[in-house]
C-alpha cells in the first residue's frame, strides 16, 4: 500500500510530495479547491492551506480533511527518475 511520508509546501497553493515507494511529485492544491465542500473552505486561506501534515500516510490538515495516498499518488505529478 502506497503512503506519503514526507509533504512540504512550496507555494501557491503546490505541495511537493514523497511516496513510500521513492517517487516524488508534486500536488496541486488548485484542483482540489476548484471543488466545494465545507472542508475545503478553510483551506482557501494559503496560511492555512499551510498547515498540513501527515497521518497514518495520508495528506491531511487541522480540520479532519484527509487525502487518500493512494489518490494522490494517481493524480500529482510524478516527477520521472533517473
Amino acid at each position: 500500500m502506497i503512503k506519503v511520508i514526507d509533504a512540504r509546501y512550496l507555494a501557491d497553493f503546490q505541495v511537493a510530495l514523497k511516496f513510500s515507494d521513492d517517487r516524488e511529485g508534486t500536488f496541486d492544491g488548485r484542483l482540489l479547491l476548484a471543488r466545494s465542500g465545507s472542508l475545503l473552505e478553510p483551506l482557501r486561506n494559503e496560511s492555512y492551506f499551510q498547515r498540513l501534515f501527515i497521518d497514518s500516510g495520508a495528506l491531511c490538515w487541522p480540520n479532519g480533511l484527509e487525502l487518500s495516498p493512494s489518490r494522490l499518488y494517481e493524480t500529482c505529478h510524478l516527477l520521472e527518475t533517473a
